[in-house]
């Protein structure tokens, strides 16, 4: 479960700053934030401010502990590199980090005078909890179609953000409190860079998707953000466990779980043995922590309780998947083709006493790989079915959208992934159409990007994407409305669960 979660990645009112708007907006590569001035670069449609922090060092005696305020600087700071990338190990063409100094954010605004704020929209990036960087998504596109201020965020992964040990307050959480001291930095500082901080949407993809899942559950979040996007994240996501038939584990893990994992690391008995450990120590335990624990101030209940139960911040949500999700995971775990004789076989080690039904519903195709069958019916069991549900039960109690993404020849942006019959919409495909990573779009698929961009900005301003439909499909000559409960056979699986 944990080196699934893992490989996600490889494959996630305020005060505002006191200044006149000409000095917050019109052009100036200078801005005042609440601690100081940072210069910026602009270039085109937009200014970009860089690696400006929202927190103190989490080194030293800071490690493992809640976000601590940034000290004031005098003179202006210089925000024309991006945010450096958080502590952590290589994963998928990605390349690793030693920097634990690292709550740091980037902003991406509109060049041109506003003489009202703009919508703000605030990334988390996503990574399995224990890679990826706010700085690897350029938010051009975001800024300048829609008119809005796009904040990337940073905030500690594996061992430096979901560490717990006996003891320790704030133990599995670290994470997920960095990202709402960024939202508490948004709610000071975004009328200085002439946005709105009374219209934050908070949005990420994979362990941000989950990420905005719990920060929805979390009692400390209220009034930090008033609408929110969970991509490829859905609050019940479920993996099998491959050891035991049928069992299926979810993504949060209780304080005490994570605790446990911590005691004794790195042969050490207290904190201050563990605080006194380099980073490359440190990074052998990474893939041990990947992801929050509820129990914990931050996040006081599972978020699936949370969302079940209703309690959850009650703000407009759009919810979505890509329609291939486990296409970008199956062949991690099988690179090799798996012969179709030894499917059954297969889905008894998944399902346990299920596997005939689930055989029945998903036959071979004959092509002579199993593999993307079992891609086809996990990403139904694991990921679309729970996005339903996080849509249904959300849906009780405030409004919801829903999406999915299903442009089946996107273009791949992981490098050396194993042959597979067919990657599809696979998960992680949808950033293409909101960020440039430096990919060439057909036609199509760049009309399908701007249909995305402007449903996203609309969604921003105003809490309604654009459509009616309780699901709106993107892909190239196939936009509209989509039957997802049906394609995804969730009745079914519904009925087995």
């Amino acid at each position: 479960m944990r080196t699934l979660l893992s490989a996600v990645v490889s494959a996630v009112m305020a005060c505002a700053v006191m200044v006149s708007p000409a000095a917050a907006d019109g052009g100036a590569t200078v801005v005042r934030t609440d601690k100081g001035a940072v210069r910026g670069t602009a270039t085109g449609a937009v200014r970009t401010f860089g690696a400006i922090p929202f927190a103190a060092a989490p080194v030293g005696d800071n490690r493992w502990r809640d976000p601590q305020p940034v000290p004031p600087w005098r003179g202006v700071r210089d925000a024309t590199r991006p945010a450096p990338r958080c502590a952590q190990n290589p994963q998928l063409g990605q390349p690793g980090s030693e920097a634990e100094d690292c709550l740091y954010l980037n902003v991406t605004t509109p060049a041109r005078h506003s003489r009202t704020p703009r919508p703000v929209m605030v990334w988390i990036h996503g990574g399995g909890f224990t890679s990826g960087t706010a700085s690897m998504y350029d938010a051009t596109w975001l800024a300048a179609r829609n008119d809005a201020v796009v904040v990337t965020v940073n905030y500690r992964l594996g061992v430096f953000g979901f560490f717990g040990h006996p003891g320790l307050a704030g133990s599995g959480a670290f994470g997920l409190a960095d990202q709402q001291a960024a939202l508490r930095w948004v709610q000071r500082n975004a009328r200085a860079f002439g946005g709105d901080a009374r219209n934050v949407t908070v949005f990420g993809e994979s362990a941000g998707g989950l990420s905005v899942c719990a920060q929805l559950a979390s009692p400390r979040a209220a009034g930090l953000f008033a609408k929110a996007i969970i991509q490829s994240g859905p609050c019940g996501l479920e993996l099998p466990s491959f050891t035991t038939p049928g069992e299926f584990t979810g993504v949060w893990r209780s304080r005490t779980a994570t605790e446990q994992a911590g005691a004794g690391a790195l042969g050490c008995a207290d904190i201050a043995c563990l605080r006194a450990q380099p980073v490359p120590a440190l990074l052998t335990l990474h893939e041990r922590f990947t992801s929050p624990s509820f129990d914990t101030a931050v996040l006081p209940i599972d978020p699936v309780v949370a969302q079940r139960t209703g309690r959850m911040h009650r703000v407009p949500t759009l919810v979505g998947s890509t329609h291939d999700e486990m296409t970008l995971f199956a062949p991690l775990f099988w690179p090799q083709p798996l012969p179709e004789t030894s499917y059954g076989a297969l889905l008894t080690t998944i399902f346990g006493t299920d596997a005939a039904p689930v055989a029945a519903r998903y036959p071979v195709n004959g092509n002579g790989d199993a593999r993307d069958e079992i891609a086809h019916l996990l990403t139904d069991r694991s990921w679309a079915c729970p996005s339903q549900d996080t849509r249904d039960q959300l849906g009780r109690h405030t409004r919801v959208s829903g999406y999915e993404f299903a442009d089946p020849d996107v273009p791949m942006i992981f490098p050396d992934l194993p042959p597979f019959p067919e990657y599809g919409a696979y998960h992680g495909s949808e950033l293409l159409m909101l960020f440039d990573l430096g990919q060439t779009l057909t036609p199509a698929q760049r009309r399908v990007s701007d249909h995305m961009l402007a449903a996203w900005g609309r969604f921003a301003r105003t809490g309604a994407p654009g459509w009616r439909a309780p699901v709106q499909s993107f892909a190239p000559g196939a936009t509209g409305a989509t039957d997802f409960v049906r394609d995804h056979r969730c009745e079914f699986w519904s009925s087995i669960l």
